[in-house]
């Protein structure tokens, strides 16, 4: 079985506050990696983040990242998922792209 797992994320506007973007359903992530001069903040779709997560080994599934708003895309793994304690929802997504070969 070697489905390909896909995102889209957004650049995070400058002044978007955190809680807001979930209220908005969107989760808060960055991006980083050997091929990234400095790590980028991105929105991804909460209820996309979620099929993601629940689909994608932590430091081992490969994911297609696509960013629009970047000439940037790529593979990358989920590196750190965080989540609410006490709620169970999604907080955070670390995702850290792979070296190209």
């Amino acid at each position: 079985m070697s489905r390909s797992l896909t995102i889209e994320g957004q650049l995070r506007p400058a002044n978007a506050k955190p809680n807001a973007l979930r209220r908005e359903g969107k989760t808060p992530a960055v991006l980083y990696g050997p091929t990234i001069e400095s790590s980028i903040a991105l929105v991804v779709d909460s209820h996309a983040a979620e099929f993601l997560v629940r689909d994608a080994r932590p430091q081992k599934t490969p994911i297609q990242l696509s960013i629009p708003d970047l000439p940037w895309q790529g593979t990358v793994v989920l590196q750190e998922v965080q989540t609410h304690p006490a709620k169970d929802t999604l907080y955070h997504l670390s995702f850290l792209a792979k070296a190209e070969n």
